[in-house]
């Protein structure tokens, strides 16, 4: 992050008196919004799911952008600039993917558009280690002062910049200011991430037009590396949409991917290492996900326990989710005659099936609509691709056409 970003304290009061006389008034209120907590590790809620699909991060991310268009040939520099990135989203062997799924995670649940979420590309490729010989440091490239300024801790041992936990909630509260700030406008809200919102409103000032008629391209007095902020992250979107037409690529996604979250560790526990025998997780990522961490011991910030970017697991010294299955199972089990009994009633209820067989039903078919692909349509209908395409004798490079009618199932195949 530009260094005029650390400059918020000080022109806090300056900034507001130009936001009130573009008609902004109470924008900054979002500063005013509590932390988010971590979830204990002991909870006793139902815990999500420890792994998701690759897809479904894609999909949420696609499904929040607030520009989701892609002209042919768009900032043709830097999407050549960024051409890996869409492979490293793929590649198994790569934190990436869990680290953009929480983020997009989060700024989904802010409310907020997902290209927010491209920015760590620009600033740290996404490793949360990453530090600048000019002073930023973290997935958000935070310099100190900014960092004080949206309260992650830093004291000596700890550097909540390199915490992604800490990180991102302070990077989520300030885009939301901004995202106000500027009227909803993505464009500008990054421009000011980069710049800093005093410089960014005193542009707009002297452009003299309200917010919601500021062309962010027609804007004066600010550094191209501002001025193309918005390119390079439009740029990253349009790689991904390009990447999503590939099969390979889409069946790189399709993997289970850890679902990460802010875990409070319990505090009979002092090291990642630690943590990770207890859990069954991997140690070597948890110390990659958590540089802020260097030896790998679990420190404190605040006052309290800084929380560690890993799975969510279950309370320590409780029964797995197997265990616990079959612990379910074996307490539901009946016993002696009514074993029996329930043996009759299921034969009698087999016996019936055969009996009179269910009527089979038609194949499922599709209608191409707009927007449609083979991996969207795949998706809808948990299907791989491979199979929509052979079963509709497509290769992989066709293109759908709005109206074409698909077969989604195998012919002669019964649908329950």
């Amino acid at each position: 992050m530009n260094a005029v970003a650390a400059r918020g304290a000080r022109r806090r009061l300056l900034g507001a008196a130009l936001a009130c006389s573009l008609g902004l008034g109470g924008a900054t209120a979002a500063f005013a919004e509590p932390p988010a907590t971590a979830k204990p590790a002991t909870a006793v809620d139902e815990p999500a799911a420890a792994t998701r699909n690759g897809h479904e991060i894609y999909r949420r991310f696609r499904e929040g952008l607030a520009d989701p268009s892609c002209e042919p040939g768009v900032s043709s520099r830097w999407r050549q600039h960024f051409a890996t990135a869409p492979k490293r989203l793929a590649a198994s062997d790569d934190d990436l993917l869990p680290l953009f799924g929480y983020v997009v995670d989060a700024l989904r649940e802010a409310g907020l558009p997902t290209e927010y979420a491209l920015i760590p590309f620009v600033e740290s490729g996404y490793r949360p280690g990453a530090r600048s010989a000019a002073g930023p440091a973290g997935l958000w490239q935070m310099i100190a002062m900014t960092a004080r300024n949206h309260r992650v801790p830093m004291r000596e041992g700890y550097d909540g910049r390199l915490s992604p936990v800490e990180s991102t909630r302070a990077a989520v509260r300030y885009l939301k200011t901004l995202h106000g700030m500027f009227g909803g406008d993505w464009r500008l809200t990054v421009m000011a991430y980069n710049a800093g919102e005093y410089r960014v409103l005193n542009a707009v000032k002297r452009a003299g037009t309200p917010i919601a008629q500021t062309r962010h391209d027609r804007l004066s007095g600010l550094s191209d590396i501002t001025t193309s902020y918005v390119r390079k992250l439009h740029a990253l979107s349009c790689l991904m949409e390009q990447a999503d037409d590939r099969d390979e690529w889409l069946a790189a996604l399709d993997r289970p991917v850890p679902r990460l979250d802010a875990v409070e560790v319990p505090s009979d526990v002092d090291s990642i290492g630690e943590w990770a025998a207890r859990t069954g997780q991997n140690a070597a990522q948890l110390l990659r996900l958590n540089p802020a961490f260097r030896d790998g011991r679990i420190a404190r910030a605040g006052g309290k326990r800084a929380p560690l970017l890993a799975v969510a697991a279950p309370a320590v010294g409780s029964p797995g989710p197997v265990a616990a299955d079959l612990a379910v199972v074996e307490g539901a089990l009946p016993s002696g005659p009514a074993v029996a009994a329930e043996t009759a009633r299921t034969e009698a209820s087999v016996d019936e099936d055969v009996a009179a067989p269910r009527e089979p039903k038609a194949p499922r078919r599709h209608t191409v609509g707009r927007g449609d692909n083979a991996w969207s349509i795949a998706k809808r209908y948990r299907i791989r691709v491979a199979d929509l395409l052979q079963r509709n004798g497509l290769t992989a490079k066709a293109v759908l056409k709005p109206g074409q009618a698909l077969l989604i199932d195998a012919p002669g195949r019964t649908q329950d």
